[in-house]
């Protein structure tokens, strides 16, 4: 840790973080945070105390209690509703978590009091902001040593179909000279209404920002950074920088983590339960924090990964709520078959609390992942080399899919997206973990993963593309 001498002059540049209150997005900028704060920059972390609580106690490969220069501010919050997701809704959407993300704009005077007051000593004041909270870069723009960053917590590949579709498909050669699928990519209702409406009122590029950050790299969407560099199509001039992953990346074979470092503080049950596995063996089951399952459709993931006879871990949870440690007697538990675990003791292993995502996905024994391909669950999986049954449910993560299975070529669809009205069958699923783990089809895409694994954990290492461009963005806010 660092002792402040108290003589000792005031930061020149202060970094304030300000996250979507949403598990993927809050962890996405708490991993930022850290790559900042180890080149001596000071970071503020603002956020409701219940969100700060979260974050911090959910945040793997790192401890942020033992790093002094990362501040967290609990600002308060007026109440707000946080209803039990619904797993029968027709739309994965999680529009129950909408109260919470609106209760979040609330944040800005605290926030505009907190900037006033860092501005004073600081010779620059730094905004990075979420692309949904853009009423930050507004307060940043008020003052006069002050200047705001948006950052994307989904695929460049995302931002830049979202952007091209509704502007009318401009001519680009860029995007033209992609592969077919991709130029006639269309996806309806990945996004409700309510929520739709959501993001076109705080709109994901603001005209009070002066750059743009990614959690991507070349290796994974190369041309996709590449074509929103340019933006032709969009008149704006706005630097860019993709840094990404910002997830730890732990290298380690053998006892895949056993006791080496931080990332263990206490190991978890399902990790001893990896190590007497083999190599590659096991499927990692998760849909993310946003996402409800009716019990029709678990029972039939139950029998499909039965039936296909793999190893795996399913963590079985529901979606977050807007405040995690509110009401916490009636939240529901998921029923699984009659004896179920009985019969699959061994084979599987149930996870019902939270699971350790990153230590799994690094683990030796893991060889693929059953996911909704949320943005963070993808830069984790494609940077431990593990590939992907990809099964988007809302939002971004149709392009996700697309991106994982047919640009890069490491995963299989479980079900399409033309097909989300439908309860996915057992048999559908089984074919699909059986694809992945155990055909030539998925050995190949198992290579790739790997030889991806290897190229994205590359760019962050010290000569890598992502520590430069992390460097050239740090060095450009430091700029006198």
């Amino acid at each position: 840790m660092d002792h402040h001498d108290k003589n000792e002059e005031a930061p020149s540049v202060v970094v304030v973080v300000v996250p979507l209150p949403a598990q993927g997005h809050l962890n996405q900028l708490l991993h930022f945070s850290r790559l900042v704060s180890e080149r001596q920059i000071p970071v503020h972390y603002v956020g409701s105390a219940t969100h700060n609580r979260q974050v911090k106690h959910r945040v793997q490969g790192w401890d942020p209690s033992i790093i002094s220069n990362i501040h967290f501010h609990d600002f308060p919050l007026p109440s707000f509703p946080t209803p039990p997701p619904d797993p029968n809704a027709s739309h994965k959407c999680p529009t129950h978590l909408l109260p919470t993300f609106e209760a979040a704009l609330n944040l800005r005077k605290p926030l505009a009091e907190l900037l006033h007051s860092l501005s004073l000593t600081a010779r620059r004041v730094v905004v990075v902001h979420d692309s949904l909270m853009c009423f930050a870069a507004k307060e940043a723009s008020s003052l006069p040593n002050g200047e705001a960053y948006s950052f994307y917590s989904c695929s460049a590949f995302f931002v830049l179909f979202s952007q091209w579709e509704p502007l009318g498909r401009p001519s680009n050669p860029g995007i033209e000279s992609l592969n077919e699928d991709l130029i006639h990519l269309s996806f309806k209702d990945c996004f409700t209404y309510d929520f739709a409406n959501f993001i076109a009122r705080h709109k994901q590029s603001s005209e009070f920002d002066v750059g743009k950050l990614y959690n991507t790299c070349p290796p994974i969407e190369g041309k996709f950074i590449d074509l929103l560099a340019e933006e032709p199509f969009l008149d704006r001039n706005q630097r860019q920088w993709a840094f990404g992953p910002l997830n730890p990346i732990v290298v380690s074979e053998s006892d895949s983590l056993r006791g080496k470092s931080s990332l263990v503080l206490q190991r978890h049950k399902c990790l001893e339960w990896l190590d007497k596995q083999p190599l590659d063996s096991v499927l990692y089951v998760s849909f993310g924090t946003m996402t409800s399952i009716s019990d029709e459709q678990i029972r039939e993931i139950a029998i499909g990964l039965e039936q296909s006879e793999q190893r795996f871990i399913w963590v079985l949870r529901d979606a977050d709520r807007g405040d995690l440690y509110a009401n916490q007697d009636d939240v529901r538990r998921i029923e699984l078959p009659e004896g179920y675990e009985e019969r699959v003791k061994g084979v599987g292993m149930i996870v019902r609390d939270w699971a350790p995502q990153l230590q799994i996905l690094a683990h030796a024994s893991t060889g693929g992942f059953l996911s909704h391909c949320g943005w963070n669950s993808c830069m984790e999986s494609l940077s431990m080399g593990v590939p992907i049954a990809a099964w988007p449910m809302h939002s971004d993560q149709p392009w996700n899919t697309l991106l994982v299975t047919k640009v890069l070529r490491v995963g299989v669809v479980v079900r399409e997206w033309k097909n989300r009205g439908e309860i996915a069958s057992s048999v559908m699923i089984e074919n699909a973990v059986r694809k992945l783990m155990v055909s030539e089809d998925g050995k190949d895409m198992r290579k790739r993963g790997k030889e991806l694994g290897i190229a994205v954990r590359q760019v962050v290492s010290k000569d890598g593309t992502s520590t430069a461009e992390l460097d050239s963005f740090l060095t450009h806010i430091s700029r006198s």
